[in-house]
């Protein structure tokens, strides 16, 4: 991975004149795990560099030009020579407008050091809007700086993930600093009204005038404001290097930091905590956030200055106290603030492989995409989703379920005909609200591979998994359509889960993420126990290829309709009781199961020819419940299920003397459905499966072995 550092032009990287961007980038780079990867670019007179990697681009005047148009343009150039994957533009907002237009296929994240309303490129709504589907991550150096930023978004759809606080760092000293210190009051700054010196300027004559063994030291110069102070135990040092402030801080005993102006964070107060001083500042900004322990003047007046100078003056505890809780509390050290950097770094591009593994014993926030079908009144209630659904709460984790079908019918109009617009915009804001940790969808065809892709591009630490439930048979239903169906946005999955063998399946991709899962039980929905009474029906089945409508299809041809008229002949006297064909209108929820309770066994027969494993939830119903499943034995559920526990059938006249056979013997009939339920609910319930997708998603060595997979 290579990293691109482009500093804000005429950004001084040079330990001569450093601007406080020069500093932030130059300590937290040559402590980051990537620092043999960065490369810093700027544009720097001064001959001696900070020792980073650093490519000086340089410009000649053109009056006719603009030179940051044209010092981003050469900067582009280079970066092609240099293919980094991570862009990371300082200060400067207008900057990744340029590059958005110019550069493609890579990432970029802006961080602002100063207010984001006063720089150009970020000042209108409309621009910050652009920033934020533009970049992947937008750092913040204060909470002051975010809120900012986000004046006049409020009631805008915003991506709150891509937003981040990093705040300045400094180095911390010892606590023994402040066995040192002496008499001194430092103000360190522009020299002018913005930064309250004003103020400054006439408390400390007032200060120095009564207490003539303190003395005050002023760093810095302001040529366009002239505001005098002049005093024998005040000594002006104008500008100085930086390593000589942090001197000098080091032997202060009070710094202030009386900004009258909203400064999006301060670097003086940041610095004289971290080397003990008791720092004094204004409520103004980011500036209550560069210290842990401080002085905050309500209002900035010569009165307060002098009275906050005088209590911390004459009350030697408490100004002693103020020096050792500022630098033992201090927390923003350049080791601190460049692990955050490279955490979000690592987050992009994927390197934090172990994540999961951490939170694994914590709960998971799962965000369930599929039809839970609440349109219907419960009709379809008991389906597979729900069954799943069950599983990821019974294993602790929290559940947000998207109803993708419903939120379709509910929302779609004359301008959205399909409702897709607005279920993938929904889609999108849920996760952005909720967070999850993983994204699983089942049979959500309306969803974008587009959304997706944007979904991975902001959150590259969520995992995405699809489960597909319908026959996957070349001689089966709807063969092309499912096929498109699974493989649409199968590449974009860290895992796909089939109730087909996998190995059965040619079309998938060759990749070790293709898993089979059995139909999921559930204990809360299978409650019959049919083996344990009497039935006075001998084989149940229910047909239905309208499950939307709830209604028959007519015309509708069905291969199990010829296989069901020629089983009920070569078997007259055996007690059928079948659901959706010649005229008898399928069942459903309560009904259905009110309906099962009678019978002794169920026919568990799929449109289509047989396929390993293959086999529509019908099979949880009955074998959850409790009756004979009889099986066609080309489903290779025998690697599974024995004769002892399942009736595996080859053709009709095989399925018509079993049938009859388990019909007179209500003990080998009990003892089949008994065996058949308790082996199923054991390894085939809802939270196996469950767990079973949790892992393989996230990628989880487990020590766990399920019944179904090696």
């Amino acid at each position: 991975m290579k990293i691109s550092i482009l500093l804000p032009y005429k950004e001084n990287f040079s330990p001569e004149y450093p601007g406080a961007v020069s500093l932030f980038v130059n300590e937290t780079s040559k402590i980051s795990l990537y620092k043999k990867e960065i490369t810093v670019f700027g544009n720097t007179n001064f001959k001696k560099k900070f020792n980073i990697r650093y490519v000086n681009i340089n410009l000649q005047k053109n009056l006719f030009s603009s030179q940051t148009k044209n010092y981003v343009k050469k900067f582009i150039k280079l970066e092609r020579k240099y293919r980094s994957s991570l862009i990371e533009v300082h200060n400067r907002p207008s900057y990744i407008h340029i590059l958005n237009k110019q550069v493609k296929d890579k990432i970029f994240t802006l961080f602002f050091h100063n207010d984001p309303l006063s720089m150009d490129g970020s000042k209108t709504i409309d621009q910050r809007k652009k920033l934020l589907k533009t970049c992947y991550k937008i750092i913040f150096n204060s909470a002051w700086s975010k809120k900012r930023f986000l004046e006049g978004l409020e009631n805008k759809f915003v991506n709150s993930n891509k937003l981040v606080i990093f705040y300045q760092s400094a180095k911390k000293n010892t606590p023994s600093i402040i066995n040192n210190k002496k008499k001194w009051i430092t103000f360190v700054g522009k020299l002018n009204k913005a930064k309250g010196y004003d103020v400054f300027a006439a408390a400390i004559k007032i200060i120095l005038n009564k207490y003539r063994d303190w003395s005050a030291i002023i760093i810095g110069d302001e040529k366009r404001e002239n505001i005098t102070l002049n005093h024998i135990n005040a000594r002006i040092l104008g500008f100085k290097k930086h390593n000589e402030v942090l001197n000098i801080f080091k032997k202060t005993s009070i710094t202030v930091a009386c900004s009258r102006w909203e400064e999006p964070f301060g670097r003086t107060s940041l610095e004289a905590s971290a080397n003990g001083c008791a720092v004094i500042i204004t409520n103004k900004g980011g500036l209550p956030e560069t210290v842990t322990n401080a002085k905050i003047l309500k209002s900035l007046s010569v009165k307060n200055l002098v009275k906050t100078l005088e209590l911390l003056i004459k009350n030697s505890n408490l100004r002693k106290k103020l020096q050792s809780l500022s630098i033992r509390n201090f927390y923003l050290t350049h080791k601190f603030v460049s692990r955050m950097i490279d955490a979000y770094r690592s987050e992009k591009l994927n390197l934090n492989k172990n994540i999961f593994i951490r939170t694994k014993q914590k709960n998971l926030r799962i965000l369930h995409v599929t039809n839970f079908n609440e349109r219907l009144d419960g009709r379809l209630f008991f389906n597979t989703g729900r069954r799943i659904n069950n599983g990821f709460i019974r294993l602790g984790h929290s559940v947000l379920g998207f109803s993708d079908r419903d939120i379709q019918k509910y929302y779609k109009s004359f301008k959205d005909v399909k409702g897709s617009k607005i279920l993938n915009d929904k889609l999108k804001k849920t996760c952005y609200n909720y967070k999850p940790d993983i994204i699983i969808t089942g049979h959500a065809d309306l969803i974008t591979k587009e959304q997706i892709q944007e979904l991975k591009d902001d959150y590259p630490n969520v995992k995405f998994a699809q489960w597909f439930l319908d026959p996957l048979n070349k001689k089966g239903p709807d063969y092309e359509r499912n096929k498109t169906r699974i493989l649409d946005k199968i590449e974009l999955m860290d895992s796909t889960f089939v109730t087909t063998s996998p190995s059965a399946l040619n079309f998938l991709p060759k990749t070790n993420n293709n898993f089979f899962i059995p139909n999921p039980c559930d204990e809360s929905f299978e409650t019959l126990n049919n083996f344990k009474k009497s039935c006075s029906v001998d084989v149940f089945f229910a047909l239905s290829h309208g499950v939307h409508r709830g209604v028959l299809k007519t015309g509708k041809i069905d291969d199990r309709i010829n296989f069901l008229n020629k089983l009920q002949n070569k078997t007259p006297d055996i007690k059928f009781d079948i659901y959706g064909i010649n005229k008898i209108q399928p069942i459903w929820a309560d009904h259905y199961f009110k309906t099962i309770s009678n019978a002794k066994m169920g026919l568990n027969l799929s449109r289509g020819e047989a396929i390993k494993y293959y086999s529509s939830d019908r099979i949880t119903q009955i074998v959850g419940n409790g009756l004979v499943c009889l099986i066609d034995e080309k489903t290779k559920y025998r690697d599974y299920f024995d004769d002892k526990e399942m009736v595996f059938y080859k053709n009709e006249n095989d399925l018509s003397e079993k049938i009859i056979k388990i019909s007179r013997d209500e003990k080998l009939r009990k003892s089949i459905a008994r065996k058949g339920k308790v082996k199923y609910m054991k390894y085939f319930n809802s939270t196996v499966v469950a767990d079973f997708i949790i892992e393989k998603t996230i990628g989880l060595e487990s020590k766990k072995k399920y019944f179904w997979h090696n």
